[in-house]
């Protein structure tokens, strides 16, 4: 795992992925750059909110404010793959086929996930299924979805009063790194906001998970464990792999990616903040 101060930028996936003659090159090219994420990592990590979420009660009324984060991070992958691969008609190739395949990998595990029994679903689609199990209330978030099918624009649907003050704000944050059109922001925005934290984060609710009855909460632990499968093993060293490879010997570039991964990591802390006090009153 990567230190919590400073993430230094992984230059390979696996040997598969790099040619043997190109690996040597970037590591050597890599070597004096560095995403610098202060503290931040380190805050999260330790936020109280994973200890609040101890009763049933508490991890439903968790759900119905973290599903808006991951609705966002679905729109901030595709955001993703557009910059990195073409998905636009009449098609060209985009100019590096190795991230345009990486993402492509992500993007395939994100949105078409294989579930245990065979059927495939997005994991966005897999949490709304483990609310409904929890008993969770789904209708805030289904009703902006609905709407946004419909053609309403993103800044509008969110003022709904039923979406969470802190929800909409850390959407609103997610979709203002969209909408820079900065790609190697966007990368990085979501290599080290999500991508390489949701393991360490999740790891902590799963532990509280095993407890709870498997016909109500079953759905949900998958959901979390198989983040952590897939961000850990392979998401998130391939997203540490492109955000380098675009950034490449540029320290603006990296700056500039440093900034925006602290940043989505302090919206995180943010979120957290306004849902650990929530749950402390509950």
């Amino acid at each position: 795992m990567d230190t919590m101060n400073s993430v230094i930028a992984k230059p390979s996936v696996s040997e598969k992925i790099d040619k043997p003659a190109d690996k040597a090159t970037f590591q050597q090219d890599m070597t004096d750059y560095r995403i610098e994420l202060g503290d931040s990592r380190e805050r999260l990590i330790r936020h109280p909110i994973y200890s609040l979420v101890d009763t049933p009660e508490r991890m439903k009324l968790f759900m119905e404010t973290h599903i808006w984060a991951v609705w966002d991070f679905q729109s901030l992958l595709k955001s993703v793959q557009q910059h990195l691969s073409c998905v636009t008609v009449p098609w060209v190739p985009s100019p590096d086929a190795e991230a345009r395949r990486l993402i492509n990998e992500i993007v395939l595990d994100e949105e078409s996930d294989e579930l245990p029994n065979g059927s495939f679903a997005s994991h966005f689609e897999l949490y709304l299924r483990s609310m409904e199990s929890a008993g969770a209330d789904t209708n805030p978030i289904s009703r902006v979805i609905d709407r946004i099918r419909a053609g309403d624009p993103v800044s509008e649907v969110l003022l709904e009063p039923t979406v969470p003050v802190e929800a909409r704000e850390f959407v609103n944050r997610s979709f203002s790194i969209i909408h820079s059109d900065n790609p190697h922001r966007i990368v990085a925005a979501f290599t080290y906001g999500r991508e390489d934290i949701i393991p360490d984060m999740f790891r902590q609710v799963v532990v509280k998970l095993a407890s709870y009855n498997p016909e109500i909460w079953g759905q949900f632990r998958f959901y979390l464990e198989r983040h952590i499968e897939h961000d850990d093993d392979r998401h998130g060293p391939v997203c540490r792999r492109i955000v380098a490879t675009m950034c490449g010997n540029d320290p603006v570039r990296w700056a500039e990616a440093s900034e925006t991964a602290r940043h989505a990591l302090e919206a995180r802390i943010t979120l957290w903040d306004a849902v650990a006090a929530r749950l402390a009153a509950v």
